[in-house]
Order: structure tokens, then C-alpha cells, then sequence
């Protein structure tokens, strides 16, 4: 199962050809299972640019799997540990949505797609956490 990051979705719905993007196509050509957050269904649709892709993408994205934390204050401390540790080591996290992302592949053993360092510098600090940036 693959978790795919807002920056993934929005390269993708550019048509931008990132190696992300190209990884993308063809979990989704291959019929991988490929599924999204809360929290990213939220980035992705704050981002549109007017009703008809604002409801162009909601349709889209409900069609899609949604990983829900099984406990969803557990979720939230698990993912402010997360922050916690990386400032620690002195990696800066620029979202805490990242945080949250993370601890979602994590609690669900899916492999995050993504194409942003926030998850590269969580990686460094949760060696648990399966990623791929294309």
C-alpha cells in the first residue's frame, strides 16, 4: 500500500515529470493500492483554483482509500513526538500535517510517496518509516 503526499498530487494534476510523478503513474497504471489522509484530501482541496476543480478533485479523491488513525488523539501525540524528535536533533519540520502524514504510513505499514524534505529529514530521525521520493 502506498501512501501518496499532497506534493505528489499536485505535480501529478500539473502534469509535471518529476520522478514522484512518474512513480505515481505507474502504481496507478499497475492498479497498486494508492490511498491518501484527511490531511491531505484538506491540502489538496484548499489548493484549488475554483469550484470546478475544487469539485472535480473532492469526486476524485472520495473514490480513493482513506487512512483514518485507529486512535486519533494517539495519532496526535505519536505525531507531535515526531516533531518533538526532529527539532531535537535540529531538522526542522516546516508542517506538522507532515508529522501527522508520517505517523499515518507508519500506524498503517504503507509506503509514503512524496517529493518533500520534511519527510526526508522524519525519515532520518523515524528509521522506521518506509519512503520513496520518487
Amino acid at each position: 500500500m502506498y501512501l501518496v503526499d499532497t506534493s505528489v498530487w499536485i505535480d501529478f494534476f500539473r502534469a509535471r515529470a518529476t520522478p514522484a510523478v512518474q512513480r505515481l503513474k505507474t502504481l496507478l497504471q499497475a492498479g497498486a493500492d494508492v490511498c491518501i489522509t484527511a490531511q491531505i484530501l484538506q491540502e489538496i482541496l484548499q489548493g484549488t483554483r475554483d469550484d470546478a476543480q475544487f469539485d472535480k478533485y473532492l469526486r476524485y479523491f472520495s473514490s480513493q482509500p482513506i487512512l483514518h488513525p485507529q486512535d486519533l488523539v494517539g495519532c496526535a501525540i505519536a505525531a507531535a513526538r515526531i516533531y518533538f524528535d526532529c527539532r531535537r536533533r535540529g531538522l526542522t519540520v516546516r508542517s506538522a500535517n507532515d508529522c501527522l502524514v508520517a505517523q499515518a504510513a507508519l500506524e498503517h505499514d504503507a509506503v509514503l510517496l512524496h517529493d518533500d524534505t520534511d519527510f526526508e529529514h522524519i525519515a532520518q530521525v523515524v528509521t522506521a518509516l518506509r519512503q520513496v521520493s520518487g
